[in-house]
């Protein structure tokens, strides 16, 4: 069972996301009110929500998505994506890469987009989504190296719209292979009290989770 001290400890790392497509009105502002009242890390929402939730929730950090969440968009519109939520009032970024790219093996392709996105964000964090369930081990290795040569914030596990999302194992496996200055998100598929608990105990800076609240509160 876990202590009033650790859960709160837990919600201060937690993005508190509500990504769905058919979210309405009332649904934004209860996850804004939520992060307000349980001092989350952020609040991670559609780039279309940005403006409202700083309008309204000025004291909330805000995070949103680009490339999302697929990732196979030009540079050129993950960049304007990125300028648009910044001026909107994001502080936090989470991109999704090309994994074409990946797939192709032009990990330097993969380094100069992320780079390139970095440079939009300047002091602003940048955290870089890989979708893990789509990777070999070593693509994993290789996407850390990238990450770290572009001077991203994050390595971000899954969209949570995929087939599969965080692990442990991939945790461990980051760990090893960023560099001393990139953090870890976890997301995807943390739905209990449990789970939240194994990814803090792991170390992770940043747990993406829409439940997060709800199991923890």
């Amino acid at each position: 069972m876990l202590d009033e001290k650790k859960k709160k400890a837990i919600l201060h790392r937690v993005d508190h996301t509500l990504l769905n497509p058919n979210a309405v009105t009332e649904a934004l502002n209860k996850v804004c009110a939520e992060a307000v009242l349980y001092q989350t890390a952020t609040v991670c929402v559609m780039p279309a929500a940005v403006a409202y939730v700083k309008e309204n929730f000025p004291q909330l950090t805000v995070c949103t998505v680009v490339g999302f969440p697929l990732g196979y968009q030009t540079t050129a519109v993950k960049r304007f994506e990125t300028a648009d939520a910044l001026q909107n009032g994001a502080a936090e970024i989470d991109l999704v890469i090309n994994r074409m790219d990946v797939k192709n093996g032009d990990f330097a392709a993969v380094t100069k987009e992320i780079a390139a996105v970095k440079e939009v964000c300047g002091p602003r964090v940048l955290k870089v989504i890989v979708e893990v369930c789509d990777l070999t081990q070593e693509e994993k290795i290789r996407l850390c190296q990238c990450v770290t040569e572009a001077k991203a914030d994050y390595i971000k596990t899954s969209t949570g719209f995929g087939k599969g999302g965080a692990t442990l194992e991939d945790v461990a496996l980051f760990r090893k292979y960023i560099g001393k200055n990139v953090k870890i998100k976890a997301a995807g598929g943390l739905r209990t009290a449990a789970e939240l608990e194994a990814f803090y105990d792991a170390g992770v800076d940043r747990i993406g989770a829409s439940c997060g609240v709800e199991v923890l509160k």
